[in-house]
């Protein structure tokens, strides 16, 4: 077990390295920077700017720079916003992401679970039919086309929710409704397969022949082993909604770490860019382990790590 941990953490590690190294050549490689503006700079300012930012220095100098400093923890100053390092603004906006991330992946374990343990109670009726196409029109419609659906119907029409901002939890509920759906169509037909399947399984039938009744079958048995896709999924389910919370909170005007990655590109912060990627990385990281550990407890046929 200590091994094994030791041997994913060295991965993890791994894994930080190549992000930090492949990031920070991209982000450098795309045309423009970060003190080209409409009204271009006299020189002997661009250079003073260059020079101040450490930004005169050859690639590969800045780059084992870099190194070092996010080794200490330092992600650097934020090029774009000049009196905040980029900790500063990563500390503000953290909780803001974290926050409708989670309750993204609430909405969708709640209403997915839900909606697949109905539909998987009476296979092949209507009920069955319309949570499964409702669960196909959820995956494919983008989260954006989502927010914007959200919008019109629960702000211009009915006006229950405020449009963009944030400061109260009412300002989360539509974002985290848009960024969590897809997910949750998603869960709702792995977890009606699941269920489906567990359902032929012998051990339950034995159960039945006990005299279990059919919700302690359901519950009981056939639940746990339908977790388990849910769970593997999951881990691909934290990564798209840490993706997919770029765009919704763009539209919904929330001040994220989305907002403040989509703003440093169009800045071209690098190093704002940078402390995004690297806080993302170890979120997604942390969170797949998490899942593994969580996968095993569900199966105890399956090693942890």
């Amino acid at each position: 077990m200590i091994g094994a941990l030791a041997s994913r953490l060295c991965w993890l590690g791994a894994v930080m390295f190549a992000v930090v190294t492949l990031s920070f050549f991209l982000v450098r490689s795309v045309p423009g920077g970060p003190f080209d503006t409409e009204r271009p700079l006299p020189p002997v300012i661009r250079a003073n700017l260059l020079r101040a930012y450490d930004l005169d220095a050859p690639l590969p100098d800045q780059y084992l720079r870099y190194l070092g400093d996010v080794a200490r923890l330092d992600l650097g100053p934020s090029l774009r916003y000049r009196d905040y390092s980029v900790s500063e603004i990563l500390r503000e906006s953290l909780p803001v992401s974290a926050t409708l991330g989670s309750l993204a992946l609430v909405f969708a374990l709640a209403l997915g679970l839900g909606a697949g343990l109905l539909a998987a109670r009476r296979p092949g009726s209507w009920v069955d039919t319309l949570v499964m196409g409702a669960a196909t029109l959820g995956i494919a419609l983008p989260n954006f086309v989502v927010a914007g659906l959200l919008v019109l119907v629960f702000v211009f029409h009915w006006q229950l929710f405020p449009a963009a901002g944030s400061g109260s939890f009412r300002h989360l509920v539509l974002p985290s409704v848009a960024l969590g759906l897809p997910f949750a169509a998603s869960i709702a037909r792995l977890f009606r397969a699941g269920l489906l399947e567990a359902l032929t399984e012998d051990y339950i039938r034995t159960a039945r022949a006990k005299g279990l009744s059919a919700r302690a079958v359901l519950w009981r048995h056939a639940a746990r082993s339908a977790l388990l896709p849910v769970i593997s999924y999951l881990g691909p389910a934290v990564a798209g909604i840490l993706s997919g919370s770029l765009v919704v909170e763009r539209i919904f005007a929330l001040p994220g770490m989305g907002s403040h990655f989509v703003e440093s590109a169009f800045n071209a912060d690098y190093n704002l860019a940078m402390g995004v990627i690297i806080v993302y990385t170890l979120l997604v990281s942390v969170l797949n382990l998490i899942v593994d550990l969580a996968y095993a407890l569900f199966d105890p046929r399956i090693e942890a790590l």
